[in-house]
């Protein structure tokens, strides 16, 4: 099977293409399509399939552009409710992707509507199992009580999720490798590894959740200790169920000034040293100095889906490179402008006793 793994690392997110016989299959894609449309024509391959296990919370995704872009069809759980033209795939229901079946199951936990696709070529099978199986541990179950069509308790999602691994993949075999939609880093989940890929039979055999125990004992151990929900998680699933607009004309019209003025919160990107130099009063000092800073999760977390800001660059050539990085949390819509600074009017930060 030809798979290609894709990562975003400031996300820690993980996307997927299947490629059989000149035809090409997504699978959870982030909100830059055009890295999916250049490895099909780069294989000489036609998407013909874009798959959503579930609606993230963490990230936007370009489900719906890759569909405008090449006639893909979407598949995702009837449980979704997604507004967008697509298929719907659960349990019993396969594509089939030229030497490829692809198959799914229901296999809630993380979120009502999540499914997991086995990709099945001879004797090799592949699990994109999205946000329900992680390397070292499961999905969290506390992220739908505000947000998506389906909202359930955290308790309820819980014991779905023991469910789901106790049933949903007992009849799959050891050597099925196992391609996560995250891994360590992510607020998905609270233990996972670093490691980007995984066998079933590893995890029957070191991850906690497949040990024997309880329901109760597993609830009590997937409830515990999970880290903060940022402020934006709500916000992109209600977009990833709608479908986000594409990427580019979303950010073609955001002003920018040269030595601007600021309106709403501001968002200052530069480096510590720099920041604390001179920068506007209020400013919040989110770092992206570097590809791998997790710049996204905390303007998602400090800026609410309510507020709109102003954010601070460090030059114009790093426009473009930006309003990408705000964009893949679909924080596009509440940016007023992208501005460089003057020496004008700047505060510094004080050394602190």
């Amino acid at each position: 099977m030809n798979i290609k793994q894709f990562e975003y690392k400031p996300l820690a997110h993980y996307s997927y293409a299947i490629i059989s016989n000149g035809k090409m299959a997504v699978i959870d894609p982030e909100r830059n399509a055009d890295i999916y449309l250049a490895f099909a024509k780069a294989n000489n391959a036609n998407i013909t399939a874009v798959i959503e296990t579930h609606p993230h919370a963490d990230f936007v995704s370009s489900h719906l552009e890759l569909h405008k872009e090449t006639g893909a069809t979407i598949y995702n759980s009837e449980k979704l409710g997604a507004d967008y033209p697509h298929q719907t795939f659960d349990d019993g229901d396969s594509i089939e992707l030229g030497d490829i079946t692809i198959k799914a199951i229901n296999t809630p936990g993380h979120s009502p509507d999540s499914i997991t696709i086995v990709a099945t070529e001879g004797d090799d099978t592949a699990l994109f199992t999205g946000d329900t199986l992680f390397i070292g541990d499961v999905g969290r179950p506390d992220l739908r009580e505000k947000a998506g069509n389906m909202k359930a308790k955290r308790e309820e999602l819980a014991e779905m999720m023991y469910d789901t691994i106790t049933t949903k993949f007992t009849d799959l075999p050891d050597n099925a490798v196992v391609y996560p939609a995250h891994g360590a880093g992510s607020l998905c989940g609270k233990n996972m590894s670093d490691a980007a890929s995984s066998t079933l039979g590893d995890e029957r055999r070191n991850n906690w959740a497949f040990k024997t125990q309880s329901k109760e004992e597993f609830m009590s151990t997937i409830l515990d200790g999970q880290p903060f929900i940022p402020s934006y998680f709500g916000y992109d699933v209600d977009i990833n169920k709608t479908g986000a607009n594409s990427l580019e004309p979303s950010i073609t019209d955001i002003p920018f000034e040269e030595m601007g003025s600021a309106t709403g919160l501001i968002v200052d990107m530069r480096d510590e040293a720099t920041f604390k130099k001179g920068h506007l009063k209020g400013s919040f000092n989110i770092q992206a100095v570097s590809e791998n800073a997790k710049f996204e999760t905390w303007l998602g977390s400090i800026v609410t889906p309510e507020d709109t800001f102003t954010l601070v660059i460090d030059s114009k050539e790093n426009k473009d490179a930006m309003l990408h990085r705000v964009a893949k949390i679909g924080y596009e819509k509440l940016l007023s402008k992208v501005i460089t600074l003057s020496q004008d009017n700047l505060e510094q930060t004080p050394s602190l006793d």
